[in-house]
């Protein structure tokens, strides 16, 4: 006796179909040409002057730092990585899972969209420098507590002093509030540019508000994905960088 085989409810399969949708989107949008993440020496140009020097001091600084709970909780600290002397800066929340476990920033599902979204600039990663607002991971990649923003914030700000870009790309929401000192939405704030001061009397920095990629991989939609590449494409004729054909 054959038992016939029951469909699958449709919300099954809604969620299969967009599963598929998001790992084509994670693959393909963007027009990339592929998902690699560099090594960590291919990302970490061989620079010997002060501004590497001084982005090492910083990273050391943070390894040592036990200001908050987190230096307790955390595999490896998250410095950062990139070119010292790169003129666009990705900020982001804070590491999660594989940043942990690896010590680099954006290496996860996240990380490897991160890195189609640079490449769909006509960039590499080592084009630019990558970190986030927070240099050790929240406990199951829950928000930061203000606490932990207060202490790790003067991390980032000597970092973006030292590094001086032309243009900060804060990814998501807590990245450009933090930076901005603002409750605004992302929605609302993002497609503009914005004035950063890392300090006081400081030179402001451009810096350009959009969706962290792991929104995008939450939420995916075509108008998402052209909301974030219109962003993308505001930095570039800022910079005066043309994307590949």
């Amino acid at each position: 006796m054959r038992l016939a085989l029951e469909s699958p409810p449709m919300d099954i399969k809604k969620a299969i179909k967009q599963h598929i949708e998001i790992d084509k989107f994670f693959v393909e949008g963007f027009s990339l040409k592929g998902t690699q993440i560099p090594a960590k020496q291919d990302v970490m140009p061989a620079f010997h002057d002060s501004v590497s020097e001084e982005l090492a001091i910083i990273a050391m600084d943070i390894e040592q730092c036990c200001c908050c709970g987190l230096g307790a909780t955390r595999t490896n600290p998250v410095p950062g990585e990139g070119n010292p002397h790169a003129k666009i800066v990705f900020v982001g929340e804070a590491p999660g899972a594989d940043e942990d476990e690896q010590g680099r920033p954006f290496v996860g599902r996240s990380g490897q969209l991160l890195t189609n979204m640079i490449s769909a600039m006509g960039l590499q990663r080592k084009d630019v420098f990558i970190c986030n607002i927070l240099k050790c991971r929240p406990p199951e990649n829950r928000d930061p507590k203000p606490d932990e923003i207060i202490h790790c914030l003067p991390f980032l700000q000597r970092q973006l002093e030292v590094i001086n870009p032309e243009v900060i790309v804060a990814l998501g929401a807590h990245a450009a509030k933090t930076l901005l000192k603002t409750n605004d939405a992302i929605g609302k704030m993002r497609g503009q540019f914005i004035d950063y001061y890392p300090s006081e009397g400081a030179k402001p920095i451009k810096m350009m508000p959009t969706y962290h990629p792991s929104y995008l991989l939450r939420n995916y939609s075509v108008d998402n994905r052209k909301r974030v590449w219109e962003d993308l494409q505001k930095v570039m004729k800022l910079l005066g960088i043309k994307a590949p054909k």
